[in-house]
């Protein structure tokens, strides 16, 4: 007991459906950040967070707390206005990529601090490490200096940003308490607000490879996130998008940065496009460049060279070749019709088992192994017909991802009525 609480208090309030006042929950984070209070009683806590839920005003003061856990970066010195996305994650999801040099190219700052993959979801720094001598950790200074030259960064959080979080983070992982959306906004949202920027625009997905399945679900997450970005001062909208089926053509670390920069280039598949340019014009809009023409800063170059900048400046080759794998395996179509569906969870636990992903946070990931699509939902197949190819460095491990990959896909009489991409927009 410290500071006129005890834990055990604390968690008997929310136990019983209480409402925790600001000064416990100012108490508990802080203590718990110290360790002062022990892991077995924020697990309790964040068990009844869990089943009885939080108001807003509580999960406000939550994030708060986490925020004032750590340092706020001052990005006051960047001369152009700071705009930064936040994706929840899913299979293929390199919009990052593309987008944040996108919206530099148009004149925003993008202060992107990303994370890496975990099962069957690709992180983007591991991604990015594709990429002969691309570095992910940059100091403060260098995060700062690089936003102002360049307008664009792509690196891993400091240690000093919402500590709390962190740890909160690995201790929910292994509580069963990673779906309290009360937990899942305040982890966002504290890192994201901490990292200084001025606007916020989210990218909630949807669906089997997403982490929400249901809209309803999705929605509750979202508002939740924008009403914590307005009460921090920080313009926040969410788009909900489709995440039934994998993004693109590719799932994977260096499958994916060679797609992003097709649409870097100017060609790229459609989904991923038009993903693409529908958060940029979000994220211009919100940071006050509602003139901005993303379209034509793919088309011109522009956002290219923005590309190459920013790979440059943290120590990558952009014109390096992408490594290869050893073993690939073509998987073709065993009858006439149309592909009637390709399961994102299915095809990004295939990717995972190929050594796309990782297990437990410490595993290393293999740089070239995923998938390549040929063929998605609505295209007409003939038997023989390329659908996919597998891609390893170690051949036993396409046996269990063949079996995955099996399972995503499915051939039909007729074509499937597409879903939309961007479901709603929120904010």
């Amino acid at each position: 007991m410290s500071g006129g609480f005890a834990a055990v208090d604390v968690i008997r309030a929310k136990r019983d459906g209480g409402v925790l006042s600001d000064p416990q929950i100012d108490w508990v984070v802080d203590a718990y950040t110290r360790g002062v209070v022990a892991d077995e009683q924020m697990s309790a806590l964040a068990m009844a967070i869990l089943l009885n839920g939080m108001t807003g005003p509580e999960i406000a003061r939550w994030t708060a707390a986490m925020i004032a856990s750590g340092e706020r970066l001052d990005l006051s010195a960047v001369d152009r206005p700071t705009v930064d996305k936040h994706s929840t994650g899913g299979v293929g999801d390199k919009i990052t990529l593309p987008l944040t040099p996108l919206v530099a190219a148009c004149g925003g700052a993008v202060p992107q601090l990303s994370g890496r993959g975990l099962g069957h979801t690709g992180g983007t720094l591991d991604k990015l490490e594709s990429i002969p001598g691309w570095r992910a950790a940059l100091s403060n200074d260098e995060f700062i200096a690089q936003l102002r030259d360049v307008g664009a960064v792509i690196c891993a959080a400091g240690a000093g940003l919402a500590p709390a979080d962190r740890k909160l983070y690995a201790l929910r992982d292994v509580t069963g308490t990673v779906e309290a959306i009360p937990l899942i906004a305040s982890s966002i949202m504290s890192k994201k607000i901490a990292e200084g920027t001025g606007a916020l625009v989210l990218d909630v997905k949807v669906g089997s490879g997403a982490f929400m399945k249901s809209v309803d679900r999705a929605r509750e997450l979202a508002r939740t996130m924008v009403e914590l970005g307005g009460a921090h001062g920080v313009r926040t909208v969410a788009l909900l998008t489709d995440m039934s089926t994998p993004l693109g053509l590719t799932i994977g670390n260096a499958v994916e940065v060679t797609e992003s920069v097709e649409v870097l280039a100017g060609g790229g598949p459609a989904d991923v496009v038009e993903l693409t340019l529908a958060l940029a014009q979000e994220m211009l809009a919100a940071a006050g460049l509602p003139d901005a023409d993303p379209e034509a800063a793919l088309r011109d170059g522009r956002a290219m060279d923005a590309w190459r900048s920013m790979i440059r400046a943290q120590g990558g080759d952009p014109d390096a070749p992408m490594p290869t794998a050893a073993e690939v395996e073509v998987v073709r179509a065993d009858a006439d019709g149309f592909v009637a569906e390709v399961d994102a969870y299915a095809m990004g636990v295939a990717a995972w088992r190929l050594g796309a992903g990782r297990a437990r946070k410490e595993d290393p990931v293999s740089v070239p192994a995923g998938v390549v699509l040929h063929k998605r939902p609505g295209d007409p197949v003939r038997t023989g017909d390329p659908l996919y190819e597998l891609r390893a460095d170690d051949a036993s491990r396409i046996p269990a991802a063949r079996d995955d990959a099996a399972r995503a896909v499915r051939i039909a009489p007729a074509a499937p009525a597409r879903p939309p991409l961007v479901i709603e927009r929120i904010g």
